[in-house]
């Protein structure tokens, strides 16, 4: 009989009143709680989705985790920079482990493994303020009108990643140069940059390049930011509603929240890799209208191997001191600076007359171009250059910047800014 009975409620045609009394003890009132564990089961479900703190509760949170977050891992987020940005081939900066004591060791820490911390922070808190104000009010908007939770997550990342960019790409312009030169007259890595600080870069880059130059991959930032957000959180919230249901609450408690945090930042910065090793190409490659990179190679570019060059004109940076940049006709600021479609890096070795077959030089802003390139040139492995540290970082960097904007949410709920009432519907 209680084979029947759950047979009964599993079947197409099931419902409450297929679950006769059979006349035995208390099967009315299993009839009864069968009943209640439904209705119970629907009010929680909607109350888990229906949670939505104010959204200056959200934007708070987002915006101190996330910048928690980002300076936690800022070292290692130089590492990866240094491995994906390295002009040497073969690369001066190879595991994750070497490279992060090679730095720490020649460089120091505030000016070695912590360079663009400054740029970082700004752009960080102001971004995440931005992101995570726009993902609340387009995730809500999207279920409101009837999307599925899970599309609503997908869009509402990617929406509210487009929101933030232009806040913090110059942003990651500036620091992305500044880790690759590591410190100022830097005699152990020669990245083709030499600014004292970061607000010596932000006005020789606006000066010498032109203000359009901080924006310089944008297109590329997004092209890895937009996947990557959405991807982040649509594991996340799909993570974070199994393990509410596994736990059945709310609260699922500390370790579970970092899995849920950690694990789908770490998943989206993987299948996202590539698309960062691009971004950080294009926007640490150099202008060839500077005069101190040497004269322009009177060969015809190879459309895979480079171009053939000269003994001098094959050193793009130069051994004997960094980089000043400079041009003689500077461009009108705001203004991109002429060629700047065409503004190579070197994988190649500044000492070497003829490039290494395997070195790639991304001559294009163009993203498709530049994984192609990159893989004619040095393969699948090209594309995942600093996998490790971007791994890592990911992960910690969304376990933290997740758990405490849940754990930030519900400081706010006890110790409110605002009334919820007075939230934004």
């Amino acid at each position: 009989m209680v084979l029947a009975r759950v047979a009964n409620f599993f079947s197409a045609t099931g419902s409450k009143s297929q679950l006769v009394d059979d006349g035995r003890e208390g099967s009315a009132f299993a009839v009864e709680h069968m009943g209640n564990m439904e209705e119970t089961m629907g009010k929680e479900e909607v109350d888990l989705e229906a949670a939505r703190p104010p959204y200056v509760h959200a934007m708070l949170a987002g915006g101190l985790g996330g910048t928690t977050g980002d300076m936690l891992m800022h070292s290692l987020d130089t590492v990866k920079t240094r491995q994906q940005g390295d002009p040497h081939m073969p690369p001066k900066y190879t595991s994750m482990g070497s490279t992060y004591y090679t730095i720490w060791r020649q460089e120091g820490i505030r000016r070695g493994l912590y360079g663009g911390v400054q740029p970082a922070f700004l752009g960080s808190f102001s971004g995440t303020v931005i992101f995570f104000g726009t993902y609340e009010w387009s995730k809500r908007k999207l279920i409101d009108t009837g999307v599925t939770p899970s599309v609503s997550y997908f869009v509402a990342g990617l929406i509210a990643d487009l929101a933030a960019a232009p806040f913090y790409v110059p942003s990651e312009v500036l620091k992305t140069r500044l880790q690759l030169q590591g410190r100022y007259n830097n005699p152990y890595f020669h990245s083709g940059y030499n600014y004292k600080s970061a607000l010596h870069a932000a006005r020789t880059i606006v000066k010498v390049e032109g203000f359009s130059a901080l924006f310089y991959g944008y297109k590329a930032t997004l092209w890895r930011d937009l996947p990557f957000s959405a991807l982040q959180f649509a594991f996340y919230e799909q993570e974070q509603k199994l393990a509410k249901s596994y736990v059945g609450s709310k609260a699922i408690g500390l370790p579970l929240e970092i899995l849920t945090a950690a694990s789908a930042g770490g998943m989206a910065g993987v299948l996202t890799c590539p698309l960062d090793v691009v971004k950080t190409r294009i926007q640490t490659q150099h202008n060839p209208d500077a005069p101190a990179l040497g004269p322009e190679p009177t060969g015809k570019p190879h459309p895979h191997h480079g171009s053939a060059t000269t003994p001098a004109s094959s050193a793009i940076i130069s051994n004997q001191q960094p980089l000043k940049l400079s041009t003689s006709t500077p461009p009108t600021p705001g203004k991109p600076p002429p060629h700047q479609h065409n503004r190579p890096i070197s994988t190649s070795s500044p000492s070497t007359a003829l490039r290494n077959h395997s070195a790639a030089t991304l001559d294009t802003s163009s993203v498709i171009r530049g994984l192609n390139i990159i893989y004619k040139t040095e393969g699948i492995s090209g594309w995942f250059r600093g996998v490790g540290p971007r791994f890592v970082w990911t992960s910690v960097q969304s376990g933290t910047m997740l758990v405490l904007y849940q754990t930030l949410l519900r400081w706010f709920e006890k110790h409110p800014l605002v009334s919820f009432d007075d939230s934004a519907l």
